[in-house]
């Protein structure tokens, strides 16, 4: 059963004709056309009303704590961490420094508390003023490690014995000198910068380098501690053969931006040109490890390992390019059969070779593949007639693996947040995520959330602009709204969500005619009737605004159905697959931020991107004694039909109706201003 339409929109838009049939909708509700959809688990039977629904939803995305009864992870029966069992022992008072013992840790630390003896483990997460404390450590030997991102993880083994009195104990962490600063912001170009530089990226475009040289450069005068602005100038210049200040420009962009995937790929690209294949090395092994799914710097890396006769790894680079790439990569190939035959696996390599020349018949690169391949057996035959001296033969000519390496390419997006997969947050070093109690504690705050809520009402306050490809708006509106949602669990596992707007407006009310909603299907991500349907990975401790949380990456498995989210155009339904990264505390499991976007580009309606960033803090409602985590902020952007579109939502005067029964079966009333929150 379907679930809520994230966008309507009417297709009536002058001159846009693009689709057969004009009808562009999610779900089955809305009335006009509809777009960028999510499904619910289960829809409501209130079909009507769902097509008119609120984003008010993205709380269940979180679970509610209660004033009274409230859920702690870390003391919870039910929670799955492993614990000591006190017999006795003595409570521990643990103080965290950054650098020297005067100078406390500015951000919260996972403490991790390992008994040997036992084999079990307790877990904490440090205060304001970064302490922590265990109750009641029995006798044993203990291993202490704490972590905290952007510092190295610090260890401190110590003994229980004979003593009630209790532990005091400090430990200071060290800055990691590999850890990536992401709190760099590049801040707003100045509207000239801004006018330039999209008259730049046109240039670029069209190929038309002294226009990009003219407006690029003009730009940068007005704003040269800009990261994509550097970027952009350092691929300009590589695209004019000025290899030096190429890298001038890219080593400024990676300074500023150290997770730039894009920057440190073309980097690599620029040592391998200079033929300073150790530098290029470390470019690419930066590339790698801020993305390791693209498939560009893994088959950059093989090349610079290959130059180095470091054949086992360049092996292993062509491989992962092959595979991330879905054999894209010729010179990947070229790679793998000259490092396999230098590492003695000869027929393997030929075989390698071959195929490469069967799949890239045209490539300038044949006649020097033919001659390796020639080369390669003449020696086979030379070592069966005397072995001693094919010995002292010279080494194999190189195939020139440029030849065939895929040309740089970039893809500025300054209107639109970087990609999920292409800026990953930095992580502490070392941490061990405790995966499933991340996952099972983070999908019971969602579930508890549905159980234990009937409905709530909010004012949304929205902004709508259309932009241009440098993020500046064309067309702005506001509007406010009256929002009541009411959630349900219909006893077979799956959940039923209404959304009301309380004008009862039609899509011509809206700004371009789009109405959103059903940004709740998000949460289905980690509800448990859910989660099966995407891999997810916990990717390390991270950080979020001082605090610390655990980064949890989720992807739409291909072997299970898109649930989520769908578009809906004419009388066609495309299931559409996403991915996405969850900050969830490290002390209570709350998904404070989630991003999501689409796994790819959807053609067939013209849907090129859609990104979605929300953030979640914790809103009181003293008179029911009870705290609920709900929407701060809810951001979109989404590029449809030739159009760039950037909305942002926030919302407050929330609401709480009570669970009983009959008040589940009455219509809510959205709240009235003068309403009071409770």
């Amino acid at each position: 059963m379907r679930g809520h339409g994230a966008y309507s929109a009417s297709l009536t838009e002058s001159g846009e004709r693009e689709f057969d049939q004009p009808n562009l909708r999610v779900g089955h509700y809305a009335l006009g056309a509809t777009f960028m959809g999510h499904r619910a688990v289960v829809y409501s039977k209130q079909v009507a009303r769902v097509a008119e629904a609120a984003i008010l939803l993205i709380f269940l995305l979180t679970a509610p704590v209660f004033a009274h009864g409230q859920l702690d992870p870390f003391n919870d029966p039910g929670n799955t961490i492993p614990r000591y069992t006190s017999h006795g022992g003595a409570p521990l008072l643990l103080k965290v420094f950054a650098e020297n013992s005067k100078v406390r840790l500015d951000r919260q630390s996972v403490v991790k508390l390992y008994n040997q003896i036992t084999q079990t483990v307790s877990w904490q997460t440090t205060s304001d003023i970064a302490e922590a404390s265990f109750g009641d450590v029995p006798f044993g030997h203990y291993d202490l490690e704490v972590s905290a991102v952007g510092y190295l993880t610090g260890h401190k083994e110590f003994q229980v014995v004979g003593s009630l009195a209790p532990i005091q104990m400090e430990i200071v962490l060290q800055k990691d000198p590999a850890a990536v600063n992401l709190n760099i912001a590049d801040g707003a170009l100045p509207p000239k910068a801004r006018k330039d530089t999209k008259h730049g990226v046109s240039a670029l475009k069209s190929g038309n380098l002294n226009e990009a040289d003219k407006r690029l450069n003009a730009a940068y005068k007005l704003a040269p501690a800009n990261a994509d602005l550097n970027f952009l100038l350092g691929y300009l210049f590589y695209q004019k053969k000025d290899f030096g200040r190429a890298q001038v420009f890219l080593d400024a962009a990676t300074n500023l931006n150290p997770n730039n995937v894009q920057a440190l790929t073309l980097m690599g690209r620029v040592g391998l040109q200079q033929e300073n294949y150790g530098s290029a090395a470390t470019m690419l092994e930066r590339a790698v490890a801020a993305d390791s799914d693209y498939w560009v710097a893994h088959d950059l890396l093989a090349n610079a390992y290959l130059r180095q006769a470091k054949y086992q790894k360049a092996s292993e680079e062509a491989r992962l390019s092959l595979e991330k790439g879905k054999g894209t990569s010729g010179s990947a190939q070229l790679v793998l059969g000259q490092a396999l035959v230098n590492l003695g696996k000869r027929q393997e390599g030929i075989q390698e070779l071959n195929n490469f020349l069967q799949r890239s018949p045209k490539s300038p690169a044949v006649p020097q593949v033919r001659n390796l391949i020639a080369e390669i057996n003449a020696r086979e035959t030379a070592i069966a007639v005397d072995a001693e001296a094919a010995k002292s033969a010279p080494r194999l000519a190189p195939v020139d693996t440029m030849i065939a390496a895929p040309e740089p390419t970039f893809s500025v997006k300054p209107w639109q947040p970087p990609g999920v997969d292409d800026a990953k947050p930095s992580v502490a070093a070392g941490v061990t995520c405790p995966y499933e109690n991340v996952i099972e504690m983070s999908g019971a705050r969602v579930k508890q959330l549905v159980d234990d809520v009937s409905r709530i009402a909010a004012i949304e306050h929205l902004l709508h602009e259309q932009v241009d490809e440098m993020g500046n708006a064309t067309t702005r509106d506001t509007r406010d709204f009256n929002y009541v949602v009411a959630v349900s669990e219909q006893g077979t596992g799956r959940v039923g969500v209404e959304e009301y707007r309380a004008e009862h407006l039609g899509l011509a009310d809206f700004p371009d005619q789009i109405s959103s909603s059903g940004f709740a299907a998000l949460a289905f991500v980690f509800h448990p009737a859910m989660r099966e349907d995407f891999e997810t990975t916990c990717e390390g401790l991270g950080d979020w605004h001082g605090q610390a949380a655990w980064l949890v990456h989720f992807k739409q498995r291909e072997d299970r159905p898109a649930r989520l989210h769908d578009y809906r155009v004419g009388g066609d339904l495309y299931s559409l697959k996403l991915k996405g990264r969850a900050w969830v505390t490290a002390d209570k499991f709350q998904i404070v931020r989630i991003e999501s976007e689409l796994v790819s580009p959807i053609p067939k309606i013209q849907l090129r991107s859609e990104h979605q960033i929300v953030e979640y803090g914790p809103v009181p409602f003293p008179k029911k004694n009870v705290e609920l985590w709900l929407p701060k902020s809810a951001e979109i952007y989404f590029d449809f039909r030739k159009h760039r579109y950037y909305r942002r939502h926030s919302f407050d005067h929330y609401m709480l109706f009570s669970t009983d029964t009959q008040e589940k079966r009455n219509e809510p009333k959205a709240p009235s201003h003068d309403t009071q929150p409770n």
